[in-house]
């Protein structure tokens, strides 16, 4: 068993920090979701920094921007796991930011944000993906209010996941429906 010491150094080995990522299209809950299952663990949390960078530019985001994009995105996911004990909660992350790159900006997005995104998601303990069977609640961040729009979204999102063999566990329903099963996933994890 390890123990921290009084100067907080770890005896044995530290503690496994689990990276549990909620991830999916836009609109699907996946910011409550990450905000409500680290209340419920009492363990961090980082929101998504687009949303943040966006605001900051008055909505004005162009390719030569996806570098700043994928640093602020970094620094809000290493800020979370910087304050776990055990798990921490990212409202989606680096895979994200290279999945809208080749949605807004085709070409653009790169390569080394490519690359850290697949070594940070190899490193993610559970993906939690967030389905489009809720209704789809209008920002102006927002660009695929379609139903059609939202299963395209939906098939590219899980097969982000499915091509790179990463665990998830689909979250659907209504928004208790979606926290039951989310709590149920970390539960079962090891160590939680």
């Amino acid at each position: 068993m390890a123990t921290a010491n009084g100067a907080g150094t770890w005896i044995g080995r530290p503690p496994v920090l689990r990276r549990v990522v909620i991830f999916g299209p836009e609109s699907t809950g996946k910011t409550t979701l990450a905000r409500r299952l680290a209340e419920h663990f009492r363990e961090p949390w980082s929101e998504e920094y687009v949303r943040r960078f966006w605001d900051e530019r008055l909505g004005v985001i162009t390719a030569t921007d996806l570098d700043e994009v994928a640093w602020g995105q970094i620094a809000v996911e290493d800020a979370a796991r910087g304050g776990a004990r055990s798990l921490f909660f990212l409202d989606t992350d680096l895979l994200t930011c290279t999945i809208w790159d080749d949605l807004l900006f085709p070409g653009a997005c790169p390569d080394w944000v490519r690359a850290e995104a697949d070594r940070r998601a190899q490193t993610t303990t559970l993906y939690l993906l967030c389905a489009t069977d809720v209704p789809f609640a209008a920002d102006p961040q927002r660009c695929f209010p379609e139903p059609e729009a939202r299963e395209r979204c939906m098939r590219l999102w899980k097969s982000t996941l499915e091509k790179r063999a990463l665990r998830f566990v689909e979250v659907r329903g209504s928004w208790d429906e979606r926290f039951a099963t989310a709590r149920a996933a970390v539960e079962n994890l090891d160590g939680v």
